[in-house]
């Protein structure tokens, strides 16, 4: 895997929206930035007269004019392009394979918070291990140093490893120099809900008891990343719709995607797949075991 970061273009607005974040991205990194669009050869049916060339010209022109407004943002930022004949979402995750990030732009849901996820969005994000960040026009960098301080927002599960997740998180929270709030949702033994009197003093407990454990599960990453203030919230209920609520004043909400080697089953869960359909902040998928 190389340092770089890598965006998909395609002349949207989504997809410049996804540039810009993707630019400031790699600026943060001190990596160089590579834009990429693919071209699925041969075009539908809907597009008759369209030849190669003419396809061809258009993507080109696309990734220049690119790479042309990056370049005036980002002066010193090494921007590099690269236009594929293949399917979206497969060209994507090969691209992403030797990449350090993957960023794609997804479009807002209106004057509604929260992403409408794509089927080339999703399927690159269920095919690669790299980091995905999605991002909407809303979600854009104003300039080269654009930052508001807002706090990174990670979804912590106890009883997962979840390094790869709580490695990247902190380190965003640390290239921002930003506080980091990491939430966790737990639910009572399915046991409890054929318990007639249930003491709540024993919720309590158990509150601590988890709180205890993501305390522990965070202390190696605050003794490595000294610098970044850390909360962290727990508490009984769904961690999706907490998570979300938490993407209101954030600057980016990490979640977690176990890898499904198997082709059968979902390959996101229902907490990933909540966010990123409702957050209202750029969110990070990130592939763990």
């Amino acid at each position: 895997m190389e340092d770089h970061v890598t965006v998909g273009v395609d002349g949207s607005p989504e997809s410049r929206a996804a540039a810009r974040w993707a630019a400031r991205e790699a600026a943060l990194r001190q990596v160089p930035l590579r834009l990429v669009h693919a071209v699925d050869w041969p075009l539908d049916p809907v597009f008759p007269g369209l030849g190669r060339q003419d396809v061809d010209r258009w993507a080109d022109r696309a990734l220049a004019e690119a790479a042309q407004e990056l370049h005036h943002r980002h002066p010193h930022l090494e921007i590099t392009t690269r236009c594929l004949a293949a399917r979206a979402s497969a060209a994507l995750a090969a691209e992403a394979a030797r990449a350090g990030l993957l960023v794609l732009g997804s479009r807002g849901l209106g004057g509604l918070a929260g992403f409408l996820v794509g089927s080339v969005a999703m399927s690159t994000v269920t095919a690669t291990d790299t980091p995905v960040v999605l991002v909407r026009t809303s979600d854009a960098p104003d300039g080269p140093a654009d930052a508001s301080g807002a706090e990174v927002v990670v979804g912590v599960d106890i009883h997962e490893s979840c390094d790869p997740v709580l490695t990247f998180a902190f380190e965003e929270a640390d290239r921002r120099a930003c506080g980091l709030r990491a939430v966790h949702g737990w639910k009572l033994p399915a046991a409890y809900t054929y318990v007639p009197f249930f003491d709540p003093d024993n919720e309590r407990d158990i509150g601590r008891s988890v709180a205890h454990m993501v305390d522990d599960m965070l202390l190696p990453w605050r003794r490595k990343f000294p610098g970044v203030k850390v909360e962290h919230g727990v508490f009984m209920g769904s961690a999706g719709d907490r998570l979300v609520r938490a993407s209101r004043n954030a600057a980016l909400v990490v979640v977690g995607r176990r890898v499904r080697h198997s082709p059968l089953g979902a390959h996101l869960g229902p907490v990933a797949h909540a966010v990123l359909h409702h957050s209202a902040a750029p969110v990070a998928v990130v592939a763990h075991e």
